[in-house]
């Protein structure tokens, strides 16, 4: 679609453009002297019976009205920002919670208890998000009974900010014999950025983590529940469609005849945030930018589906994968602690 009219731009963007950036103008009052004009920049992430929505670096979606665009046009990338989207820990320890689901949860105030038979200490460690509505003693008591009647061992995940200081919680359960197991962090970024880096070529993306996809997954005997968790065949699927529940892809780039595949990786939508997760590549196949390929893949999929930004979870350890985020413009956001009781045996990773 094209409209120019005199002494003004042309649109020059249509519904072929849905996942590019693009700067347009719309009229926003008419009828009136000195006629107002507003100007967004941000992804066009659809474009659907005659209206545009767009999203903004900040998240924020802005829904524009076909028939009042005076002129729009797509634009270049920008610089990948060094500091991701804004946002609080807690909106982001509820956004990255969901991308783990786990089998079993209970609400203890506004502590969240789950579980999902051992597999990862995210969907199986308390979530505590306020007030658990007892003493801390009695809340931790209640905690530990919980696990025990199902044979895990006991975990508080905590944080600390992005200043570096942790949740007071921490020094009280340090004060009672808890131990700190493994601290990650939790990074942002920009999702178009991400999509920008690479074509994505030769990247297969499924709503299913099939054989070839789990054989490359680096957690080996993977079970019927840490399936659930992951989202193969899930019924959040299912969801999206009916407007609720995250979207989840795995993404594939198939290896030789017979092996598993050179790269994978996994990536969970969220209303306007995109969590990507198991990314990973054949030692043989490393520094190919198969990584970046899968992670563009990925990214391209989430701006269609409304997202803007983008976090993940890396071990401090991993430097690696740190290199690679840093490169592709993500951030520290900040950093989170797995706590396991006295007494308790962990098994697992973040």
């Amino acid at each position: 679609m094209e409209i120019s009219a005199p002494g003004r731009l042309e649109v020059r963007i249509a519904p072929a453009d849905v996942g590019k950036r693009v700067s347009v103008r719309r009229l926003t009052q008419t009828g009136r002297p000195g006629e107002k004009f507003t100007d967004t920049v941000g992804v066009l992430t659809s474009w659907d019976n005659g209206v545009l929505m767009i999203t903004q670096r900040d998240g924020r979606t802005v829904r524009i009205q076909e028939s009042g665009l005076v002129a729009g046009k797509v634009v270049p990338a920008v610089p990948a920002r060094r500091r991701g989207p804004a946002a609080g820990q807690a909106e982001l320890a509820q956004v990255a919670a969901r991308a783990w689901r786990p089998v079993e949860s209970e609400r203890l105030g506004q502590w969240e208890l789950r579980a999902a038979g051992g597999f990862t200490r995210r969907a199986n460690s308390v979530l505590p998000l306020g007030d658990p509505g007892l003493p801390l003693d009695a809340a931790l008591l209640a905690v530990r009974r919980w696990y025990d009647e199902r044979g895990l061992p006991t975990y508080v995940q905590t944080a600390s900010g992005p200043d570096g200081v942790p949740e007071p919680l921490c020094a009280e359960l340090e004060r009672r014999g808890w131990t700190r197991e493994v601290t990650a962090e939790l990074w942002t970024g920009g999702l178009a950025p991400v999509a920008d880096r690479a074509e994505g070529t030769g990247v297969v993306l499924s709503r299913e983590a099939d054989e070839a996809w789990l054989a490359r997954y680096q957690r080996k005997g993977v079970s019927d529940v840490a399936l659930r968790v992951l989202g193969r065949g899930s019924p959040r699927s299912s969801e999206v469609e009916s407007g609720g529940g995250p979207s989840v892809w795995f993404a594939t780039v198939p290896g030789a005849a017979g092996e598993a595949p050179a790269a994978i990786g996994r990536c969970v939508v969220d209303g306007r945030w995109a969590g990507f997760a198991a990314v990973e590549v054949d030692p043989a196949r490393r520094r190919q930018g198969l990584a970046t390929e899968v992670m563009a893949a990925l990214a391209r999929r989430a701006l269609e589906e409304g997202a803007s930004a983008a976090w993940l979870q890396v071990e401090e350890s991993n430097t690696g994968a740190r290199t690679l985020y840093d490169r592709l413009g993500f951030a520290p956001h900040h950093a989170y602690h797995h706590y396991r009781a006295p007494d308790g045996s962990g098994a697992g990773r973040p």
